[in-house]
């Protein structure tokens, strides 16, 4: 066996056809050469082509997203990382990007993520974890734009997650006042 399949094809082709031996137009040249990967370059892009063509005129291509519509923010600025934030935005990824950024984007939803939890430790303990990576990403020397994101004092932030607790409850315990409490259906009477 050869290690070429180009060449095993050659080399079939020449055995089969019904030109004479001698017609040197189909061996191809020797693998390595210039020619040869001129040669490799063509028929691939031959084939890229032919299979191209054949998706067209099977209709692969006519119902794709976007089509016949303009690139989005195509001509604004120049980034050349534009396709990495299309993906990011498309695909709703969370947690890449510069620490400074992310931090910021944590900062603003912070109070939302404090008032799910459910016990004082555990608030303690994402105040206390925020902070430490807020001053890890102020120590660290990695470039981007610089963290400004504040540290959280945690007893205050602990004293308004019960406040928010209780203002809660207590939005609760007046609709719940408001509206005459229903019986389970095993003892409601019959009638």
């Amino acid at each position: 066996m050869t290690d070429d399949p180009r060449l095993a094809a050659a080399r079939y082709r020449a055995a089969h056809s019904d030109k004479a031996e001698d017609d040197e137009s189909t061996v191809p040249p020797p693998p390595g050469s210039p020619a040869a990967r001129a040669y490799s370059a063509a028929d691939r892009a031959a084939v890229v082509e032919t299979a191209i063509q054949q998706a067209i005129r099977r209709g692969e291509f006519d119902d794709l997203p976007g089509a016949g519509k303009p690139i989005p923010s195509l001509g604004e600025t120049h980034d050349p990382d534009w396709w990495i934030r299309r993906k990011i935005e498309t695909e709703q990824l969370t947690g890449l990007g510069p620490p400074a950024l992310m931090l910021r984007v944590e900062n603003a939803g912070l109070e939302a993520r404090l008032d799910g939890l459910g016990h004082e430790t555990d608030v303690r303990e994402a105040v206390e974890d925020f902070n430490r990576r807020v001053i890890e990403a102020r120590r660290q020397l990695l470039g981007g734009p610089p963290v400004v994101t504040p540290t959280r004092d945690v007893e205050a932030e602990l004293a308004a997650w019960r406040e928010r607790r209780e203002a809660r409850a207590a939005s609760i315990a007046e609709e719940t006042d408001a509206a005459p409490p229903r019986r389970p259906w095993w003892r409601r009477p019959r009638g």
